[in-house]
């Protein structure tokens, strides 16, 4: 590791989540869409496992990508903005592996990991969260659970405050969007940042704000709108269309993202 990367100010990372409004984490799945938000004033970018998962033409949340996960670490930790990575589970169940891992992440320039449960046993994510504080000191530890994600919300709270308990910098919750029950979160976590999911249609960034999120993730959502986009382009084309609005960078921008 770097001096440079050793001296990554992962504690400015934290301090992002302590403002008077959430931190907006964008997520990217390769250099060039990471390069492009942080050079439109995103300070700190995650990334997605879905959007790496499907580039690299594997499946997503079984363990498939952790080579890529790293390879993508070592191509962003160097860039200058804040990096968190998602690394689904750890890729382990053993909690020393996982620990293992995210010092490699750390010492790639990551300042962040979201570490998901998957519904899984508690204290199985309890002692992974521990393994990776105690084997990356000063990485930010997202540790999310995904009981609205995969279930019915049931058990939210009580994974919530023993993630927070084992050493949690922050506790997400994806899926979750009802108004009632992020405020009572919020309260039961006692100053452990909330992280919640954005979701079209549901709370705005100011709305989740004002409930008290300290975070709020986009996931896989700009992957696939990506992907949307280009196939909509694709398809208006084909069909003598005009192609649709929307932001289009220059050959030229793409070009300079490199540098």
């Amino acid at each position: 590791m770097t001096d440079d990367l050793a001296a990554r100010p992962a504690g400015t990372f934290a301090a992002l989540h302590h403002r008077d409004r959430p931190l907006l984490l964008p997520n990217a799945w390769d250099h060039a869409s990471a390069a492009l938000l942080h050079a439109h004033g995103f300070p700190a970018v995650g990334t997605t496992s879905l959007g790496v998962a499907a580039a690299a033409g594997l499946p997503d949340g079984v363990r498939a990508t952790r080579e890529e996960t790293l390879r993508l670490a070592g191509t962003l930790g160097a860039l200058p903005f804040l990096l968190s990575v998602d690394a689904e589970d750890g890729f382990s169940d053993d909690p020393g592996e996982v620990g293992a891992f995210a010092a490699e992440l750390r010492a790639l320039g990551a300042v962040g990991i979201n570490l998901e449960d998957g519904l899984g046993p508690v204290g199985r994510h309890v002692a992974k969260i521990r393994a990776v504080r105690a084997a990356a000191p000063g990485l930010f530890v997202n540790a999310r659970t995904d009981t609205y994600w995969l279930g019915d919300g049931e058990g939210t709270r009580e994974r919530a405050v023993a993630y927070r308990d084992a050493g949690a910098d922050g506790v997400f919750v994806p899926g979750l969007t009802d108004a009632g029950v992020i405020t009572a979160l919020v309260r039961d976590l006692e100053g452990c940042p909330l992280n919640v999911l954005y979701a079209p249609g549901g709370p705005s960034l100011a709305r989740l704000g004002d409930l008290g999120v300290r975070r709020v993730s986009l996931g896989s959502l700009p992957y696939r709108r990506a992907l949307g986009a280009a196939l909509d382009t694709v398809v208006a084309v084909r069909e003598g269309r005009e192609a649709g609005e929307g932001t289009v960078p220059s050959y030229r921008e793409v070009q300079e993202l490199a540098g």
